[in-house]
């Protein structure tokens, strides 16, 4: 009997493998490719694409070109540089002017999929670094999209864009527009869109989703003219346009500092002498420093980014919405998102021995605030410490830092940026989120303080499913709020409504409203009384309407 039965199992495997559902070679504009094709258990394939070129090896400071094409089969198995950047530390580079490349993740049941949705990745890292696979431990790279598109039933696709000098340094005029890292994606938007069909995508519902800077440069995609029709949806992870980092305003002086650093002149000579200067040597210029304080706050050290061009950005970001207005829009931060820059402008906050003083709330403030100067300083204190009452506690001081970095940064531009989507929406909908899953580095003889909440980036793993992927390093709760993640992303990337699809969400979450203002906090205990409204309405107050009117004394 029991060898009957091994038998049976043994050709049930046998016809499992011998009818995978596979892909096999794929027609693309560029030329024949093949992926691989991975078992994910009873009837559950996938194929995995690595390496797909979307667009030509990039000329210096241009915008990228079509792809020539390729002979034969491409073997698109394996990784390719990410674009050359500056190391974490700053002290050397790594990657390749050959970086435009994108991978994809096409999940099969008994049969080849047809007609799924499509989500494409924009990573982060400030617009200096970053890479399409992302941090990588054991070979398992952050933003493998194996986890999404395995449990949410859609394809993933991850791209390479240009940072730093080569992706973002201008002359804020035609001779050096900027702008280049936005076109790459632009770039990988549009080949997704011409070729996913033939890898089993709808290449009619298209969702992007980004965070920090790739969550800016998902809202820029949304607002540029050039992407008209080609996006369905839109996520943005901790960052929109509107964040005060999201646009450079003297682009020309940034590119002059590069200039002299690398002994070019600064003249009407300057750009051609760019032009031809080695690679590692530009990107090595565009350095950002690192050192920071209440004074020089590390997010005004974060120079290359998206300039108003008059092409890819014809105007303010916030006279753009009205290309969005039928994009499908999700937009969220995570509670202490601003902690990783002020544990840098004033390290105290997470030291349980040091006391954070009035004094370095004011220095922060006031940088923020300079261009108000003490009109300004003044309004910024009696708001943030208008709950403090006569005595604060060292725990109350320390917190108020981190909402200061919070708020200005990221919460209140988000807010900004979801009231423009909605008051402009015809037929997109919009969604708010707050994710305040605590930082696992937070506790007695760690890092961070107890408080500590969701700290900048946090959500990257839980997005990405890892606490599935690495069960041995998370409990249950992680692996529950991945699931939810997963679960809001992939449906809303299916119908437009995080609500409905494949998957079951604990909490429905309701549309933001210019008048309701509602969103949805996510983190492992969710229930109905985490549906909420009006986002730290005070301070979003605060920054864009009482700030705002005060008189200008500065334009630095």
């Amino acid at each position: 009997m029991m060898a009957k039965l091994g038998i049976l199992v043994a050709v049930a495997v046998f016809l499992e493998t011998v009818s995978a559902a596979s892909l096999g070679v794929v027609y693309t504009e560029g030329g024949m490719v093949q992926g691989e094709n991975i078992r994910l258990g009873f009837r559950r394939h996938m194929d995995v694409f690595r390496g797909i070129p979307f667009a030509d090896i990039p000329g210096r400071f241009e915008k990228p070109k079509r792809h020539p094409g390729w002979d034969g089969v491409l073997e698109a198995t394996k990784y390719r540089r990410r674009c050359l950047q500056l190391n974490l530390i700053m002290t050397d580079t790594r990657g390749s002017e050959d970086c435009l490349y994108l991978n994809i993740w096409v999940p099969h049941g008994r049969s080849v999929s047809t007609g799924l949705p499509v989500m494409v990745w924009i990573y982060g890292g400030g617009y200096l670094v970053g890479g399409s696979m992302g941090a990588n431990f054991l070979d398992n790279y952050l933003y493998s999209g194996q986890e999404i598109a395995d449990r949410g039933d859609v394809i993933v696709v991850t791209l390479g864009y240009r940072v730093g000098t080569l992706g973002f340094l201008s002359t804020g005029d035609a001779s050096l527009p900027g702008n280049y890292g936005l076109w790459d994606q632009q770039a990988a938007i549009a080949w997704v869109h011409r070729n996913i069909r033939s890898f089993g995508g709808d290449p009619d519902n298209l969702t992007i989703f980004g965070e920090s800077a790739g969550g800016a440069s998902v809202s820029f995609q949304t607002l540029t003219p050039h992407n008209k029709g080609l996006i369905k949806r839109a996520i943005s992870q901790s960052g929109v346009a509107l964040c005060p980092w999201g646009v450079i305003r003297n682009p020309r002086k940034v590119a002059e500092q590069v200039a002299l650093k690398v002994n070019c002149p600064t003249d009407d000579t300057m750009v051609a002498c760019l032009k031809m200067t080695d690679p590692v040597l530009l990107t090595m210029a565009g350095t950002m420093k690192l050192a920071s304080s209440p004074d020089a706050p590390l997010v005004h050290n974060l120079v290359l980014s998206g300039v108003i061009d008059g092409d890819f950005l014809p105007d303010e970001p916030y006279n753009l919405f009205h290309n969005a207005a039928e994009i499908d829009y999700i937009a969220g931060v995570n509670d202490m998102d601003g902690h990783l820059f002020t544990g840098l402008d004033v390290p105290s906050i997470n030291s349980p021995l040091v006391d954070t003083s009035v004094k370095d709330v004011k220095r922060l403030l006031a940088s923020y605030t300079k261009e108000k100067g003490q009109a300004g300083l003044d309004k910024a204190y009696s708001t943030y410490t208008s709950t403090w009452g006569a005595n604060p506690s060292r725990e109350t001081i320390k917190r108020t830092v981190v909402e200061i970095g919070s708020d200005y940064i990221f919460i209140v531009p988000t807010q900004a940026a979801l009231y423009l989507h909605a008051a402009n929406a015809t037929t997109g909908r919009t969604y708010s989120y707050l994710f305040s899953q605590p930082n696992r580095m937070g506790g007695i003889g760690r890092p961070y303080p107890s408080w500590m909440g969701a700290d900048h980036a946090d959500d990257l793993q839980y997005v990405f499913g890892k606490p599935f992927t690495t069960p041995l390093a998370y409990w249950p709760r992680h692996r529950d709020v991945s699931g939810y993640m997963i679960a809001y992303w992939t449906n809303f990337a299916r119908t437009g409504d995080p609500n409905k699809g494949n998957l079951r969400v604990p909490v429905t979450w309701p549309k933001f409203t210019s008048n309701g203002n509602q969103f949805l906090e996510i983190n492992f205990s969710m229930d109905k009384s985490y549906v909420q409204q009006k986002m730290r309405i005070r301070y979003v107050h605060f920054w864009t309407s009482i700030l705002p009117s005060l008189p200008t004394v500065s334009s630095e």
